[in-house]
């Protein structure tokens, strides 16, 4: 026999009894009953206010069961981390729930209130994510001591990741790998035998500016510090009126200071690794346009930071669908300036970074992304994004109007 849901996402269910699902007085599980409140709620246009109404009056302990279970289905989950629905009842069990994903912590940590805040600050799983802490570190409503603590704690983190050779790659099992080179180099192979004879040509790298990125980059969490989010806004990264500071990482000045530092530097001490760093290059220089491919997804960090700039398109966005490749290299990359356009229009268009809101924030600040890929990401920013944004001179004027006109937009409906 089905389940009582499936007949209502069916519609076999008459009229008196879709009433009292929405009122939550249907024979079934309080699980079930639960399940079928949020999809009235997320889904109906009929019942979907009462079935809203009687979430928010369910039953605590029923309710924090439900939101401690690995096993409720995630879109109870998200839909009972959403700001707008959220009962701060449920939130501790929420914050340790490993089936509630990341991103929906990040908009209550971002933006949560003074309530929430505290509550994140207690979850163990909160105050051991790099992300989550970055996160909560753009909140407004913190207090000094514990935006110290915050700061303490993402410290020793990095220099956690530092001693093991910067951010950890995402572990993949060789049959992945190897599935998705072959599966990649089927797909491209009328415009890979076109490209085949391309050798390696880095768009704007140079020895030295690839060992101040890799070792000096800043982090999207410093170059957005000043980001806050729906009501306060966002995650780290953005230009504001302490725009200068935060989009450092981006201006030809800060590069020409960095270049130089490492130059002067050389001189006196030899940089440590340079010569792996030479042979990395010289290795990627030495291979043909499928090894390079192969390489993406398969090597190492170091690896990708330089074949993401490969001028051979097909190359450069082979790896982002490497199975290694973190969200964190993937923020960065949204940043950068000596990247092909056809890279950060392709970043929006993969499912897995489109869901992290740092990345889409970061394509947007990218005074390379093409403009209509920019435009149609701007609908997503949060309010003190959209500030900062209209205040960037490195993007179009095109970019700053519309987010003049979109942050006005938020404060009206605010107001």
């Amino acid at each position: 026999m089905p389940r009582m849901l499936d007949l209502i996402r069916n519609s076999q269910v008459p009229v008196n009894l879709m009433q009292s699902a929405a009122r939550g007085s249907l024979s079934v599980t309080p699980a079930e009953m639960i399940e079928i409140l949020v999809y009235l709620a997320s889904h109906h246009k009929l019942f979907g206010e009462q079935a809203r109404m009687t979430l928010a009056g369910w039953d605590e302990k029923t309710s924090v069961a439900a939101a401690a279970d690995r096993a409720t289905s995630p879109e109870v989950l998200g839909y009972f981390a959403a700001m707008g629905n959220l009962r701060t009842c449920l939130l501790p069990a929420l914050a340790e729930n490993p089936a509630v994903t990341e991103e929906s912590l990040d908009v209550l940590a971002v933006s949560g209130t003074r309530s929430v805040v505290e509550i994140l600050l207690a979850s163990e799983r909160v105050m051991s994510s790099t992300r989550l802490l970055r996160a909560l570190q753009s909140n407004p409503i913190l207090r000094p001591n514990e935006l110290a603590e915050i700061g303490k704690k993402l410290a020793d983190r990095e220099a956690d990741t530092a001693a093991d050779g910067g951010i950890a790659e995402i572990e993949a099992p060789n049959e992945e790998i190897e599935n998705a080179v072959a599966k990649y180099l089927e797909v491209n192979a009328k415009e890979l035998a076109a490209e085949k004879d391309k050798p390696f040509q880095g768009v704007g790298i140079t020895h030295d500016e690839l060992h101040w990125h890799e070792a000096e980059a800043v982090e999207p969490a410093e170059v957005a510090a000043t980001s806050e989010s729906a009501t306060s806004s966002s995650a780290p990264t953005g230009p504001a009126g302490t725009s200068a500071a935060t989009s450092d990482a981006n201006t030809d000045a800060m590069r020409a200071a960095a270049k130089a530092a490492i130059a002067a530097k050389s001189k006196k001490h030899p940089v440590p690794g340079e010569a792996k760093r030479d042979s990395t290059l010289q290795k990627i220089a030495k291979l043909d346009i499928t090894g390079r491919i192969a390489l993406a997804m398969r090597g190492n960090k170091e690896d990708r930071t330089i074949l993401i700039r490969d001028s051979t398109k097909l190359v450069a966005l082979a790896v982002l669908d490497s199975p290694k490749i973190s969200d964190a290299e993937v923020e960065k990359i949204a940043l950068q300036k000596n990247v092909l356009e056809s890279v950060l229009r392709a970043i929006p268009m993969k499912r897995k970074f489109a869901k992290n809101y740092n990345i889409m924030r970061n394509i947007v600040y990218n005074p390379r992304s093409p403009l209509d890929t920019s435009l149609g990401l701007m609908k997503i920013l949060l309010t003190r994004d959209l500030k900062n944004l209209s205040e960037n001179k490195e993007v179009s004027e095109t970019i700053r109007k519309m987010a003049t006109r979109m942050f006005k937009q938020k404060l009206e409906k605010k107001d």
